[in-house]
């Protein structure tokens, strides 16, 4: 039976006079709620701090969610061995996932991890959820309070209104390096454009056509003038048994203003139909009846980073320096996408490991603010190698507890030895 109606009274309302700001207060504020702040913020909610967890989409996971990777990379190390470099995080989702058979181990030269992007989303934003910590979506950084290297407040702009975190810690993985941006410390830019990519997951397709990759990526070179293609490489990762791909075939610029960043998307998702036209016709066993199920947010790999106390070398990567400080490990290659039609791929041999040292996530002159994943500091190929997921992680579990370590003192003074017993899983094991 339907329910009777009753009245219901409308009010009339204007905006007050003096703008209400929604005041929020935690030990630690993360920016940034793609891999690399979602393992700081849980790391540090498990040490026993308040969170504060804020990011500008309106949903949790950031890229590895949103943009659809579709792809867990720099995990595990290189073949035979595929020693698990980074855990944490990773070891409960991968556990949880694998149960559900949602995640998939990809073995070649090292050991990839493809996921499903819809299952992922809940496990992390059931796991938030149950710990307690405080979220923030839809919001941009639109001012902070920073005063001789000490951050007291960052303040967001929502739909909502306008939110204030305060907090005695604070975790920069926004991945532009806004809140460092925003509170006045230097950062770094690269000279000309490190592209980006359009994402699309794909289904309807027949797995037992797909073609190798060096099928797809010699087709692509051949055509891609007549497809109008602008990146003349391919890679299409299929998820095991399901007949859906994740197509990685375009190359987006990521500028950093409002409007140039809206006309990269444009131009980005006019790339992937240009794709899955090239797809449909060049190889039609496999994608010819192929359907386009999402488009990924943009991804960004390298627009602005922070300028740390130590800038991580290429020549530290292919070298594998162990940095007293470490926070992260990973055997990635040099992955540097600073052309249009193709990138640099240097991998290393069996037992290669670089690292991530405690200095490259602190920006210069702050004590109680760090930055983890792609935003860190490296020289552009060093970065390249560092700002995939696995050892994104790992720099947002360490930023967790370089914070706690410093208590109420400067994270430029952490003991060193201290940091390296608590992040031992991920940097020595």
């Amino acid at each position: 039976m339907p329910h009777e109606l009753t009245e219901l009274k409308i009010k009339t309302v204007t905006r007050p006079a003096v703008r209400p700001v929604e005041e929020l207060r935690a030990d630690v504020c993360v920016v940034g709620a793609g891999i690399a702040g979602l393992s700081a913020a849980v790391e540090a909610r498990r040490l026993g701090r308040s969170v504060v967890l804020v990011d500008a989409l309106p949903v949790l996971g950031g890229q590895c969610v949103n943009s659809l990777i579709g792809l867990f990379c720099g995990v595990y190390g290189n073949a035979p061995a595929y020693h698990q470099l980074t855990h944490g995080i990773f070891d409960q989702m991968f556990a949880d996932l694998g149960e559900t058979g949602d995640v998939h181990f990809n073995r070649g030269h090292t050991m990839t991890v493809s996921y499903d992007e819809v299952v992922l989303s809940r496990w992390i934003e059931n796991l938030v959820h149950s710990l307690g910590i405080q979220v923030v979506l839809g919001a941009s950084v639109l001012d902070v309070d920073a005063a001789d290297g000490v951050v007291r407040s960052a303040t967001f702009a929502t739909r909502h209104g306008v939110v204030r975190a305060s907090a005695a810690g604070f975790v920069d993985a926004s991945g532009d390096a806004a809140l460092t941006w925003e509170a006045g410390f230097a950062c770094r830019v690269p000279e000309r454009t490190i592209w980006g990519s359009q994402q699309l997951r794909l289904e309807n397709l027949r797995e037992e056509f797909r073609p190798e990759h060096a099928e797809l990526s010699e087709r692509v070179k051949e055509k891609a003038g007549e497809y109008g293609l602008r990146r003349h490489d391919g890679l299409a990762f299929f998820f095991p048994g399901r007949n859906t791909a994740v197509m990685n075939m375009t190359h987006v610029e990521a500028p950093l203003g409002a409007v140039a960043a809206a006309q990269a998307q444009l131009e980005g998702r006019k790339q992937a139909d240009r794709v899955v036209d090239f797809l449909r016709n060049e190889f039609p066993k496999a994608f010819g009846e192929a359907k386009v199920r999402l488009y990924g947010f943009p991804g960004r790999r390298q627009t602005r980073w922070i300028a740390g106390v130590h800038q991580l070398t290429v020549e530290e990567v292919r070298t594998g320096v162990r940095f007293d400080d470490a926070v992260a490990r990973t055997a990635w290659p040099i992955e540097l996408h600073d052309r249009p039609e193709g990138y640099v791929w240097e991998t290393y041999d069996a037992d290669h490991v670089h690292y991530v040292p405690l200095r490259s996530l602190l920006p210069v002159g702050a004590h109680n603010l760090v930055a983890a994943g792609r935003c860190v500091d490296g020289d552009a190929a060093a970065l390249s190698s560092v700002r995939v997921m696995g050892p994104c992680a790992a720099m947002g579990h360490g930023a967790a507890h370089a914070l706690d370590l410093a208590g109420d003192g400067s994270v430029q003074h952490v003991d060193h030895t201290e940091l390296r017993k608590r992040l031992y899983d991920n940097v020595d094991s």
